[in-house]
Parts: structure tokens; sequence; C-alpha cells
């Protein structure tokens, strides 16, 4: 009789019956929707660590390329020291005032990046709100 029962109601297993409100209906229908729903959440918890990671290498180049300038800077701090020693005339003043704008630009820069270290940049927060509606769902249809 189970035989003539397969026959009679044709049904896709990958595809629970949407009619079916019985307990072990709906386990059924939940046990084929858990693996598509904890596929998408790993999909998006990947698509936001790779987009932090991202946000994470341009902060570090521009720590870098603002670490250049800073050092830049400091060269010419160094030698306007060195015009001022020698000879006190005009040529070390200038070297002060351009040494004195690059550093400054080259703090501005690397404070700049700093910003985007940010630890909260690191956290999947879109996936930890999708997994709470999840959870919420489920704790929903089995109360």
């Amino acid at each position: 009789m189970s035989e003539q029962r397969k026959v009679n109601t044709p049904h896709d297993p990958a595809m629970p019956p949407q009619n079916d409100s019985s307990v072990g209906g709906l386990l059924r229908q939940l046990t084929h929707e858990v693996p598509s729903l904890v596929t998408k959440e790993l999909a998006l918890a990947k698509a936001e660590l790779s987009e932090s990671i991202r946000a994470t290498k341009a902060g570090a180049a521009s720590v870098a390329t603002g670490g250049a300038v800073l050092m830049g800077g400091f060269i010419i701090l160094l030698m306007s020291a060195v015009y001022g020693l020698s000879t006190v005339m005009a040529p070390w003043l200038a070297a002060l005032i351009v040494g004195g704008v690059v550093t400054v630009i080259g703090l501005i820069m690397v404070s700049a990046g700093k910003k985007k270290f940010e630890a909260s940049s690191f956290k999947p927060e879109r996936t930890i709100h999708s997994m709470n509606k999840d959870k919420e769902a489920v704790r929903g249809h089995t109360s």
C-alpha cells in the first residue's frame, strides 16, 4: 500500500509540500530550508568580511603613504636644523617652513588612515542582524 501511495502522490523530495501543516510536515520543510539559509548566511558573512579586508588594505596604504610623507617632512626638518646651524641666513627658514607643512600633511594622512582600522569595521553587522531575524523566525514557527 505504501508503494501505491508513492505512485499516487508524486512530489519532488527537493521541494517540500506547501500545504502540509502537520508537525512532521513542518519539520520536513524546515530541514529543506535550513541548509539554504545557512549557505546564504555564510555568503553574506564572506561578502562583509571581504569588504572589511578591502577597507583595511586601503587604511594600510594610507598609513604607509602618510608615513612616507612624514619621513620626508622629518628629513626636511633635519636639513633645516643643519642649515640653521651652519648659517644664519634665509635658506634655513624656507626649509623649516616647508618641513613644517610637509610634517603636518603627513600627520593628517596617518591619522586619517588610522581611523579606517576601527574594530567595528571587522564586525559583520548585516550578517548578525540577519541571523537574529532568522533565529526569531524559527522560534516563531516552533512556538
